[in-house]
């Protein structure tokens, strides 16, 4: 057994790892809210297909080009990328109906989700400082994002669009929850490099199917900003998924 399938419980770096996961994520969520009214399904087939870039630098910096696809799991990888798309779809949907800060601020119901997930599916042992550490972030994005929560401090009401943003966004978070899920259960036998190569490429032929309803021309700025926003995506999964290799899951996602 290799030091990448071994899983560690060096729970400090799995902290780590996360915390830089999601800067990276921030960053490509903000392209992606730069570049505008695009549709979901385009979005998720940029953030997937360029993210299949970084990744291959990745595995050829660990010298595992010739075996990135090996597994014996191919199911749950193609379960893991059905899961995952979903919710990149319905979250991307937020992105573009929803102010950035109210986007983010409802993403974080997403870590709390992996918390009780994981007590219920994985059996871990949720002590009382974990379900401390998430309210206290969730409470740090609330006091953060607060003076740009722009919907909470309207006196007008939601717009229907702005109403199904924030149902995809909170949609989106359980999805994800139960995607970090399937990502602790991989890590278990699987390379980082493998599951984030399969995740990406599922998710890029997935989101193909989107292509008649509705993608469009882009200008090249939008172009360019999914195209980082793919890169980005690409490394904070490796990020993401190396995380979850060195902690449970409910220790990683506050």
């Amino acid at each position: 057994m290799t030091v990448d399938h071994a899983v560690g419980h060096d729970t400090l770096r799995g902290i780590a790892l996360k915390i830089v996961s999601v800067a990276v994520f921030v960053s490509m969520q903000t392209c992606i809210k730069a570049a505008g009214d695009v549709p979901a399904g385009q979005i998720v087939f940029f953030r997937s297909f360029f993210a299949i870039f970084p990744i291959i630098g990745f595995l050829a910096f660990k010298g595992q080009l010739a075996t990135a696809f090996a597994t014996k799991r191919p199911f749950n990888h193609i379960a893991r990328g059905i899961v995952g798309v979903g919710a990149m779809g319905l979250g991307f949907f937020a992105l573009t109906r929803l102010p950035l800060p109210e986007a983010i601020t409802l993403n974080y119901a997403q870590p709390l989700l992996v918390v009780v997930f994981s007590s219920v599916f994985l059996g871990e042992t949720i002590r009382v400082y974990r379900w401390s550490a998430v309210a206290v972030g969730l409470v740090g994005v609330l006091i953060i994002s607060w003076p740009e929560l722009t919907l909470l401090n309207s006196d007008e009401a939601l717009d229907d669009q702005e109403v199904l943003g924030v149902m995809a966004a909170l949609v989106a978070a359980a999805i994800s929850a139960v995607a970090m899920l399937l990502v602790r259960n991989l890590v278990q036998t699987e390379k980082t490099a493998t599951i984030v190569l399969w995740f990406s490429s599922t998710a890029s032929v997935l989101s193909l199917f989107t292509l008649p309803f509705g993608w469009q021309a882009l200008t090249p700025m939008q172009a360019a900003l999914l195209v980082v926003a793919g890169f980005c995506g690409g490394l904070g999964q490796i990020l993401m998924t190396a995380a979850y290799r060195h902690a449970e899951a409910s220790f990683v996602a506050p």
